[in-house]
């Protein structure tokens, strides 16, 4: 909880600072514990304000670009009895995203947001009565689409590669991982397996990446700093503001929960936080625009061999391993790649093959001798991908066991 409350704690601190120079008589006493506060806040200071105008933006802003290469996204956790679905549908139908996904959403919401469909025909939909309910409603092309238990039974996220108006592909991952708490787990160490077991996925990853949900993790705490560092991915918000989109009832009580992070590839159109729609969460909006020559030089986090080794414990811990996280256009993208990401020579000769069946096949045709860097093994697990026609998704009242399943997915 302090780590959460690191922007009242330091506001606390400012407000004891200036009682005790304008109370408190000038004796040794009075600058030691001047001292002392001083020393404290910046300690709070040094967390928090690279989420404010004073520091450098991570992101670079986007110049005038192609439409085409834009993605526009809302992240919504909806708070499962809320019943404002009008209020959120009004949101998306005023800011118009690409994408739209809904955290908390169970069977109820399904139907409220049914109309959406009209406009976000390609949808992934596990519909939950436990808090953990997900969907993802898209007005692009949504392609290799799973849902996933990656840590815990009952608590999905789902990973697809969405294409742009312009024909680019960009892999995307959907997470809300279960926070700690007396009723749920009395640790942070699920959640923080699951952050970092993306995050190692996603630092193997040739093409552009976006990763966003409810982390239910501050954008300054020590993990969320972990995964930045260990995926290599961007925070848009660093230089530009907190938006903290949670608590929406408390105005005292607002933490950064809902995030966005994107590869190198894109640079940052627009951040918003949205107007409340009855959830305790408020709606955040990120729109990227794909500019990989002008994105290049941005500078993520750097993980060091600490950094690393604690990643590895903290998904060893769970028996969780990057290879259980799906990787939405890898296989394509490594199969015509003469040199991987991490600079080894090596070429895949594939032939990809998708049928109807549970899972899309690749066949590997040939190998050059000098080759170092095979395709990533694929999980034994297998799930329906979206070229299976769409099933009704009735209410799950049973959490899904752990490891990867087939979802209610239409891409049209």
């Amino acid at each position: 909880m302090a780590e959460f409350a690191r922007l009242q704690l330091a506001v606390l601190l400012l407000g004891t600072f200036l009682l005790t120079v304008l109370l408190v008589p000038m004796t040794p006493t009075f600058w030691g514990l001047l001292a002392v506060q001083a020393s404290c806040l910046v300690y709070q200071a040094w967390w928090i304000v690279p989420y404010t105008r004073l520091f450098p933006v991570e992101v670079k802003p986007a110049r005038p670009d192609d439409p085409g290469r834009r993605l526009r996204i809302v992240t919504a956790n909806v708070l499962t009895t809320n019943r404002n679905a009008a209020g959120l549908i009004g949101l998306v139908e005023t800011h118009r995203p690409d994408i739209l996904v809904t955290l908390e959403s169970d069977a109820w919401w399904q139907n409220q947001l049914a109309p959406l469909e009209r406009d976000y025909p390609h949808t992934i939909r596990h519909p939950l009565d436990n808090r953990y309910g997900m969907h993802v409603y898209s007005a692009l092309p949504l392609s290799e689409c799973e849902t996933t238990f990656l840590v815990e039974p009952g608590v999905p996220s789902m990973h697809a590669l969405v294409t742009l108006r312009s024909g680019q592909s960009v892999r995307v991952h959907f997470l809300h991982p279960a926070p700690p708490s007396p009723t749920e787990n009395a640790e942070s160490s699920e959640r923080d397996a699951e952050l970092i077991v993306v995050a190692r996925s996603v630092a193997q990853a040739d093409g552009p990446v976006v990763v966003t949900g409810d982390l239910n993790d501050v954008a300054w705490s020590a993990t969320t700093r972990l995964f930045r560092k260990i995926s290599g991915l961007l925070d848009p918000r660093v230089g530009r503001g907190m938006f903290n989109t949670f608590h929406a009832r408390h105005w005292y009580l607002r933490w950064p929960l809902d995030h966005l992070f994107h590869s190198a590839h894109f640079t940052l159109r627009h951040v918003e936080r949205l107007p409340a729609f009855g959830s305790d969460h408020f709606p955040l909006l990120s729109e990227l625009a794909l500019e990989p020559v002008r994105g290049a030089p941005q500078g993520a986090l750097e993980a060091d061999a600490d950094d690393r080794a604690w990643a590895r414990e903290i998904a060893s811990a769970e028996a969780v391993t990057p290879d259980d996280v799906p990787s939405p256009g890898e296989a394509t993208r490594r199969a015509v790649s003469p040199l991987d990401r991490r600079g080894r020579a090596g070429l895949q000769l594939v032939e990809r093959t998708d049928d109807l069946g549970p899972a899309a096949r690749i066949r590997r045709v040939a190998q050059l001798p000098i080759a170092t860097s095979p395709l990533r093994r694929s999980s034994a697990k297998t799930s329906h991908r979206d070229s299976v026609p769409p099933l009704p998704a009735p209410p799950a009242t049973t959490p899904p066991a752990r490891g990867r399943h087939s979802s209610a997915a239409r891409a049209t």
